[in-house]
Formats: C-alpha cells, structure tokens, sequence
C-alpha cells in the first residue's frame, strides 16, 4: 500500500514543502502496523530505518532529516548543525535550502512554521507539558523573524472530545493565560476536564503575536485507521510532520 501524506491548507509560499504522515503504507506489524517512524517504541529498529527510508523516497523529502529525541521540554535544534547522536530537543529550525525539520507525534501536537517570505521554516512537538512550559515560543525567538509574519498549521493531535486530563492541568494554564478557560469543558469522568489543545494553542500563538494559524481538524484517538495514538493504544507507533524549504 502506498503511503498517504496530509498536506497542510495554508497560503505558505511556493518554496515551502511541508507534510504530515498518517499510518497508512509502511512495512511495520503487529502493534506498530503501517509507517511508524518512531525507533524507540519497541518496533524492529530495522524496520522503522525502512519506514523512514521509504518517507524520503516517496515524499521526495531532501538532506538527512534530523530525527529529535524529544523529551517535552523546550529546546530548538538548529537543523544543519552537525551532530552525533540525536539531538535532545522538541523543536528544529531551518533557514537554509533542502534541510528538513521533523517531529514525531502520537497524540501530541506537531506545529509546522514558515514566514511569508519563505526564508525559514520550524517544525515543535507540543505535548501539554511543552506547550504550557513555551516550547511555540521558543521555536519563534529562534526563527528570527516577526511574529506577525509568521504562519503556523496544527497538524494531526488528541482531540478536544478524547484528551481528557486532571485539574492540575487546567491550574496550570490558567494561571498562566487566563484566556485559557474556554479550552476545557467538564468531563463526564467527576473532578476531570476535556482539553482542546488546538484552542491552547491558538492561544499561545496569539498571545506571541502569530495571527496566521491553519489546521486543527484531525483526532488521532478517533481515528485508528489513519493515526497512532498512545492515548488510545498504549505502546504503539508515531506519526511525524516534516517540513523544508525547496
């Protein structure tokens, strides 16, 4: 089966090339079926070389792509830097030509960036923790550029119907954005809240001055035909978002 891409809907310049995967196609099985391209979920490590392999090929995906160990914390790798083993960051940054940016993903919320002029481009992973700790923020100071010219695109993430979390949550990004409130909605589950982490992070992006912001209509827990999702399943596989300049 081939593989299946989404592609974000926003008026990004022509150079920019970016892409979200789904599950579909890939050589993993089992718990991981389809294309994960994550190497630390307990797939077959060679397997998932393939996947990724096989991503560069079919996406025509140029350069080495700079896989992150992502730990939800608020670190940007400069994509283009040498390294030796993977960078531990939840968030790259390029501005030079056919240097890839990627995030892995399976329920957390990938965040493409570009600036209007096409002249650089970021790629986070924002879990609840990195978005309440700045990593949006972060990845914007390291691209340089205004916020106002800056377009962003929410790719495939938990939706508002199945993140359920705990009042500590809620506490956290209140007292932090009191805006923050129309974001979450009782649960049916007593003393436990419905997140929408699309609206929090809308929130974030306005706040920093991104006006510009597309996406944020997938659930992956919903739906298990295209999405892994660690909420859903436990161990299973990742899903990643890329983006680039041509």
């Amino acid at each position: 089966m081939s593989l299946s891409f989404i592609q974000p809907d926003w008026p990004a310049p022509a150079r920019v090339r970016a892409l979200s995967t789904t599950r579909t196609g890939g050589l993993s099985a089992g718990l991981f079926a389809g294309l994960n391209l994550g190497d630390h979920v307990g797939d077959d490590p060679a397997t998932v070389l393939a996947n990724r392999t096989l991503l560069q090929q079919e996406a025509s995906i140029p350069g080495t792509i700079p896989w992150l160990t992502q730990v939800h914390g608020t670190a940007v790798h400069l994509a283009g830097t040498p390294f030796t083993a993977a960078p531990e960051a939840d968030a790259a940054c390029a501005r030079q030509a056919r240097q890839p940016c990627a995030v892995m993903t399976a329920d957390c919320l990938p965040v493409l960036f570009c600036d209007r002029a096409g002249t650089v481009v970021a790629a986070a992973h924002a879990g609840w923790r990195g978005l309440h700790a700045g990593v949006l923020e972060a990845t914007l100071k390291v691209m340089g550029c205004d916020p106002a010219e800056v377009l962003a695109w929410l790719g495939p993430a938990i939706g508002p119907d199945a993140f359920e979390v705990g009042p500590e949550v809620r506490d956290a990004f209140l007292a932090d954005q009191a805006e923050g409130v129309t974001a979450f909605t009782p649960s049916p589950n007593a003393g436990k809240w419905l997140a929408d982490i699309y609206a929090l992070a809308r929130l974030r992006l306005t706040r920093a001055g991104v006006n510009a912001v597309y996406g944020g209509e997938h659930c992956t827990v919903s739906d298990p035909g295209r999405f892994y999702s660690y909420r859903r399943d436990g161990q299973t596989g990742r899903l990643a978002s890329l983006i680039w300049l041509e």
